[in-house]
């Protein structure tokens, strides 16, 4: 018998037949793990970078925030000479900044609450029982995400009036409401099909009702979920401007985005650069405290739909 050795193959001859033994090229060694550490420092520049990027606007306005006017215009980057708190409570009382933070907080709280309760029961419907038209009312769902609410301003104008729901807080919700149920429901569907059907099964043979079994066990078993959303949902709506403009137009009943434009204006054309600067940090705390706060909560929202 004969063998024969090659770098790729080697070769065996026995009476009347050829083996081939096909040999897979050497691997080089530290190939894959160059590769690798090259991937891994780009992939952290870009996330210092944006890192950067974000953080960056938020320091400036921190600093600008304790500033006079003088120093802002003259030395935009540069450190304060001291701190002007004189900046915060002129911000807060000037412009009835407490009487627009009062009102946000009924708003947003009033339709965060409600946009989670309509928003999880459609989405736990919707993912747990199959009907007719069960696709065709999701799918109606999804489209009101790419709907643009600009459009939507001059005939929600006029229902409004009509149903006597203009400059009202409680109007506000309603369209707050309406305006944040389809990115819920198409976030919170998909996370109601991850959680187990056998939990909702054992409830319902224990004897609790569909009702019972939604707020008693899958609902709390759902609060990473709820959670994740709840904070999107707080951001666009603490953050609204456009909605309120339209529909609410009564000073007394403002809201802070509208309070931070009145601020920005109040001066004429002599602006007060470093009690806008304030006015603005006030309306990010919130903002940043309540993330800060759900992090964990947030990050295990996002990542629980993606394995089941």
């Amino acid at each position: 018998m004969k063998t024969t050795d090659t770098p790729s193959t080697g070769a065996v001859e026995g009476p009347g037949q050829t083996v081939t033994e096909v040999r897979p090229p050497a691997a080089d060694p530290g190939g894959g793990k160059r590769d690798g550490s090259v991937l891994n420092v780009f992939s952290h520049g870009m996330l210092v970078l944006w890192a950067i990027m974000v953080v960056a606007p938020l320091l400036w306005a921190l600093m600008s925030s304790f500033k006079d006017d003088n120093g802002i215009l003259s030395d935009p980057f540069g450190l304060p000479d001291k701190l002007h708190f004189e900046n915060w409570s002129r911000a807060w009382s000037s412009a009835n900044m407490s009487d627009y933070f009062g009102n946000t907080i009924v708003v947003v709280g009033g339709s965060l609450a409600g946009t989670l309760l309509f928003g999880s029961m459609a989405a736990y419907v919707l993912a747990r029982f199959e009907f007719p038209g069960n696709r065709f009312i999701y799918f109606l769902f999804i489209g009101g995400m790419s709907f643009p609410i600009i459009l939507a301003l001059v005939p929600l104008f006029y229902v409004m009036k009509n149903m006597a729901l203009l400059n009202t807080q409680h109007g506000l919700i309603l369209v707050y409401i309406a305006y944040s149920l389809p990115f819920t429901v198409f976030f919170l569907t998909s996370f109601f099909r991850t959680l187990p059907s056998s939990v909702a099964e054992a409830a319902m043979i224990d004897g609790a009702s569909h009702t019972r079994t939604f707020f008693q066990v899958m609902l709390p078993m759902a609060r990473p979920g709820l959670i994740s959303v709840g904070i999107f949902n707080f951001l666009g709506q603490w953050n609204q401007y456009m909605l309120p403009t339209v529909l609410n137009t009564d000073p007394e009943k403002k809201v802070l985005s509208q309070g931070l434009v009145e601020l920005a204006t109040s001066q004429g054309y002599k602006g007060d650069y470093s009690g806008l600067f304030a006015g603005l940090v006030m309306a990010m705390l919130p903002v940043l405290a309540a993330y800060i706060i759900f992090q964990r909560q947030v990050v295990a929202g996002l990542t629980a739909g993606a394995v089941k």
